[in-house]
């Protein structure tokens, strides 16, 4: 089998088990199972797999139909500028998540040494690219889920960035400030609509850090209380949800509430100043 009839053979079996993006997952689980950039495998297009590839590739093929998501498939996954390790202690980075961090860095512009924290944490990939993108940023992470901290840990040292790592469940206790930004991406699905999501996610990721009900009422009430004077409150929501997340920060005494869209076109992040 050549490398390109393996990608058309993966595509078809990848699109059969339902991916949304068949192309796309089989050159990534190729080039990883051949050592290839997807560039490569364009380029190597006739040259025959080995039969170690062949078996890795098939191997990759099986975990993917049964809707594991190629992130954790691959141990990896890009965000902004950092390469993160990705396995099911923590949320998967994802596109519209880098928004969150843009609309931090736009805040945190002209501001030599901010105190930032970023509730909820997961893989740190929010933390670690304020970090990378900002180095005079202060960066503190929470996490409930040892688990999650542990990975964030791991991502601190791959990349080489400092940030502290604290365990704390934003439902019992806020960490003390003053802060100059505060972040989230909270568990935002209603655990009502778990079922309606897809396999990859609802089967796969952590449900702890996507399902649940308080997590950011409890961030905006916590961050209004520990915001240095014109603070920043930046928190990724559900879609749908902005319209509402957005009164209740007004609701809370926070000023300039602003939206923002993903790149998608949907309401994703709300941002308030105090």
């Amino acid at each position: 089998m050549t490398v390109g009839e393996a990608l058309r053979h993966g595509a078809d079996r990848l699109e059969a088990a339902g991916s949304e993006t068949p192309r796309l997952d089989a050159e990534l689980l190729l080039g990883h199972a051949a050592g290839l950039t997807r560039a490569d495998l364009y380029g190597d297009f006739a040259r025959p797999l080995a039969a170690g590839e062949t078996a890795a590739f098939a191997s990759l093929l099986a975990r993917r139909e049964r809707h594991e998501p190629v992130a954790y498939i691959l141990g990896e996954w890009g965000f902004r500028r950092l390469t993160l390790r990705t396995d099911a202690r923590a949320l998967i980075p994802r596109p519209e998540t880098e928004i969150v961090v843009e609309r931090c860095l736009d805040l945190l512009d002209g501001r030599d040494a901010p105190a930032v924290l970023d509730v909820g944490t997961g893989s740190g990939a929010i933390a670690l690219a304020i970090a990378d993108e900002h180095p005079g940023a202060r960066v503190t992470a929470t996490d409930a889920s040892t688990d999650a901290l542990v990975l964030a840990r791991e991502n601190a040292e791959r990349t080489g960035l400092a940030i502290t790592l604290e365990r704390s469940d934003v439902l019992d206790a806020f960490p003390a400030g003053p802060w100059d930004l505060v972040v989230s991406n909270p568990p935002y699905v209603d655990p009502d609509d778990l079922l309606d999501l897809m396999p990859d996610v609802r089967d796969w990721e952590p449900h702890v850090a996507l399902v649940g009900r308080g997590a950011t009422e409890a961030v905006i009430d916590g961050a209004a209380r520990t915001l240095a004077p014109g603070g920043a409150l930046v928190l990724e929501v559900g879609e749908g949800q902005a319209e509402r997340v957005a009164r209740q920060l007004e609701r809370a005494g926070y000023t300039d509430v602003r939206v923002t869209a993903d790149l998608a076109g949907r309401d994703r992040v709300v941002e308030g100043t105090r």
